[in-house]
């Protein structure tokens, strides 16, 4: 006897559906119509096309902008993934031990970004923070409020310190989802450390860290309260990354037309990349 497959259940999920639809096309409509009008104000609208396109896509600032991004995530990606990866393998497999480890690794990741920012805004000034006195104390002259080099090394440490944690966590976990015959035949076989992890650990990893790069790309590469809060985009521009950008485009400068425009144009960046990921985790899954 054939059964009749009940679908009636999605009937439950509708109204969320609905409500993520329209809580997400109505504000993307109109960043869509601000993108393509020049507005003085609420009464003096004109329609001026692909003007404002054009103008972010040739804008320099936005292009320097850009890079910095795309520097600073594969900077990101480059110290985390195998730092979260180490910690990951140095953790106990079970006890005790493990449970404190798990509590310490999530404690970062309980903290605010804004409070991120103002603890490190705090712990590396020269004349109160710890980490600015010891270094100066040590004659390298840190100061990260006019040393270009001083403010992307601290923003940069600042995200280490606040989002390894989450790769460290899943690689853990990924771990830890290992059967034990494998761990075992290794054993019979008298393989190395090395060999154990360049031939059951990693391959094992490749989804659980094809996530962690995704999230911790997309987060870097959006990234906006940590950097404002300790340097405020400075010293000059040289900590001001896309995100910073568009928020002094449309609420410093309130040129609504190019902020849409450049916030399209970001969105679509994001969504080109989350592609090739998703595009990656897919071949990955397959035999």
């Amino acid at each position: 006897m054939n059964k009749v497959p009940n679908n009636r259940a999605w009937w439950l999920v509708l109204p969320v559906f609905v409500l993520v639809a329209f809580s997400a096309i109505i504000p993307m409509m109109t960043v869509v119509n601000y993108s393509v009008q020049d507005i003085f104000d609420t009464s003096s609208r004109f329609f001026v096309g692909a003007d404002w396109y054009r103008q972010v896509l040739q804008d320099e600032r936005l292009h320097a902008a850009l890079l910095r991004q795309f520097i600073y995530s594969g900077c990101v990606l480059l110290v985390e993934i195998p730092l979260g990866i180490a910690i990951a393998l140095c953790m106990p497999a079970r006890g005790r031990w493990s449970s404190v480890c798990l509590i310490v690794l999530a404690l970062p990741l309980l903290i605010p970004w804004n409070v991120v920012g103002t603890i490190w805004q705090i712990f590396g000034r020269g004349d109160i923070g710890l980490l600015g006195w010891g270094l100066n104390a040590l004659g390298l002259n840190y100061n990260y409020a006019s040393n270009t080099s001083d403010a992307w090394a601290t923003v940069l440490v600042m995200d280490v310190w606040h989002w390894t944690s989450l790769v460290a966590l899943l690689c853990y976990s990924g771990l830890r989802a290992i059967p034990d015959v494998y761990y075992q035949a290794a054993r019979i076989d008298r393989a190395s450390h090395w060999a154990v992890f360049r031939y059951i650990q990693l391959p094992k990893l490749k989804g659980v860290l094809l996530i962690a790069v995704m999230l911790r790309f997309m987060d870097s590469f959006m990234i906006y309260t940590e950097p404002f809060v300790l340097t405020g985009g400075g010293p000059g521009n040289a900590t001001t990354f896309l995100s910073q950008s568009l928020t002094q485009m449309a609420v410093g400068q309130f040129d609504l037309g190019p902020a849409a425009a450049f916030s399209l144009v970001y969105f679509l960046i994001i969504l080109l990349v989350s592609w090739l990921f998703y595009t990656a985790m897919t071949h990955n899954d397959q035999p």
